[in-house]
């Protein structure tokens, strides 16, 4: 059970967190113009972090920007990876943590809220415009979640196959740290969406009052066994897009008329198809227009190196070492270890059509074979350096996909270049931008069934969405052995030049208020329903 909010400690947060909020939306998220990148909120009062002694140096990337149809796909490399265990304190107290206070996620109180009583949330992502900005429809906030019955008689594990995307909506003008979010039932009606289970996507405002939410369409096949602890038959996955409406009055906020188009599926080249694998990755479609290529609107996802599960052979590009390096890795070290399993890319597609409704494949912009086989829900976020456009990419990750020899926490892990495509650099070096308060120095495990021995918030939260200003928001998944399906209090890293830091003036010790994705750009007026 969880605890009841109003207890001391949650009264003497939320004044500091509703004032803060306040501020935050008062000052650092104003509306840019279309053509123009966001600017940092703040800048991280650190730097990249220096070489360990005892560790292999990281790959040198240069930054460098290609045309988004090129051949090129940056690899985050074994190297670029070690050094996350490389910046990991070794002499740490067993399951206290062991990472750096900038890339370290501040904990999460064991009495968290409840968000919604009737359903579990997790992946949540705003209703934006092609530019990231967060859009404030006729005065409301809206936002989307993966969410799943509580009350349906199955676990809160087996959530994942009865997903569906549900919404939730507030004032725009509402106190973050204690009006909550009023939930709106499923987007889709019941049996409309392709596939019989919906998986994470993002939603754009269009012309008027249209919306096209991209998601992934995912078919399970045997539900039943799996929510009574059996099954394993391989799901189907494809990316899809539904275009319909959305409507706001007093009361709040409808949506109709969807018409759902499938767009993608893997072409088992470039992207592994379930024939290849039946643990294929094929999911999480975020689109974004891109300044630097007017008219063409972009989509990256998640994927895996195409070919058949356990024939890629790792290469010396994957790992990335320098010539000399007495701390690397041997390529037979590696291919013996079996880290050629681990095969996740972020793949990239554009548009055909104005529509949206064609799409055509581009070769990965990342790779991470041999170093992880999960890269889900990036994202592409441009914000102006200095008056260059800078784009990140973001992506989350598990401690338990990691190839073997490598070690990291569920997180947000980042990369940056100077363009869409580009030879991307790790953010501080490693590629770790924010984790859970993790041991390293202990083997990865997963939410499931943690050991008592691990830091009880290592998988306090995940599925990180990060937003215009820094501020990151996730959902709340094992706090101490307290499970979660609510969202986490949303968090600040300043970010630039490629390095991270958490803001722990931030709210209370770091943490802002719980479910705060605040808009930034306001459509349509306020109160002007029509």
């Amino acid at each position: 059970m969880h605890k009841h909010p109003n207890t001391p400690r949650m009264l003497r947060w939320r004044p500091a967190a509703a004032a803060l909020a306040a501020a935050v939306a008062a000052s650092a998220f104003l509306a840019v113009p279309s053509a123009q990148a966001n600017e940092p909120s703040d800048p991280p009062a650190t730097e990249m972090p220096a070489p360990t002694p005892g560790f292999p140096l990281p790959t040198e990337h240069s930054q460098k920007a290609y045309d988004p149809a090129a051949d090129f796909t940056s690899k985050w490399t074994r190297a670029d990876a070690k050094q996350i265990m490389a910046q990991s304190d070794s002499t740490v107290a067993p399951g206290e943590n062991s990472m750096s206070p900038d890339v370290t996620m501040p904990e999460i109180p064991e009495d968290f809220p409840t968000m919604n009583d009737d359903v579990w949330v997790w992946d949540t992502w705003s209703l934006t415009d092609e530019n990231a900005n967060q859009i404030s429809y006729k005065g409301w906030d809206v936002i989307f979640s993966l969410v799943a019955d509580r009350k349906a008689g199955y676990g809160f594990d087996q959530r994942h196959w009865n997903a569906r995307i549900g919404y939730f909506f507030r004032k725009t003008n509402a106190d973050p740290a204690k009006d909550k979010w009023n939930y709106g039932g499923h987007v889709f009606a019941d049996g409309a969406s392709i596939g019989n289970t919906e998986w994470s996507g993002s939603t754009r405002l269009m012309q008027g009052n249209q919306v096209n939410v991209f998601y992934t369409a995912t078919t399970f096949y045997d539900v039943a066994e799996r929510n009574a602890g059996g099954g394993g038959v391989a799901p189907d996955a494809a990316i899809a897009k539904a275009l319909g409406k959305i409507h706001a009055d007093q009361n709040g906020v409808t949506f109709d008329g969807f018409k759902h188009t499938k767009l993608l599926e893997p072409d088992g080249k470039m992207y592994q198809t379930k024939a290849q694998n039946p643990g294929f990755a094929f999911r999480d479609p975020y689109t974004f227009a891109d300044p630097a290529h007017p008219g063409k609107t972009f989509m990256v996802f998640e994927g895996n190196t195409g070919g058949k599960r356990g024939e890629y052979e790792c290469k010396p590009e994957d790992l990335g070492y320098k010539a000399g390096d007495p701390n690397a890795e041997s390529l037979n070290e590696v291919n013996s270890s079996g880290a050629y399993y681990q095969t996740a890319n972020v793949g990239l597609a554009v548009a055909d059509n104005k529509d949206l409704t064609k799409w055509s494949f581009l070769p990965p912009v990342l790779s991470a074979n041999c170093v992880n086989d999960q890269t889900e829900r990036p994202q592409i976020f441009i914000q102006n350096e200095g008056g260059k456009n800078k784009y990140y990419l973001f992506t989350i990750s598990h401690q338990f996909t990691y190839a073997a020899g490598m070690r990291g926490p569920d997180g947000v892990y980042g990369f940056v270049g100077d363009g869409v495509r580009s030879d991307y650099q790790p953010m501080n070096n490693s590629g770790l931008a924010l984790g859970s308060p993790t041991d390293l120095n202990l083997p990865s495990e997963s939410p499931e069934a943690p050991t008592p021995s691990q830091n009880g918030r290592q998988f306090q939260a995940y599925s990180h969405y990060v937003q215009p200003g820094g501020l990151v928001q996730s959902f709340i998944d094992n706090v101490n052995g307290v499970r979660g399906g609510s969202l986490s209090p949303t968090v600040k890293i300043n970010f630039r030049d490629g390095v991270s830091q958490v803001d722990r003036s931030f709210g209370q010790n770091g943490l802002g208020p719980f479910g705060y994705l605040p808009t930034n750009l306001k459509v349509g007026g306020e109160g002007l329903y029509k």
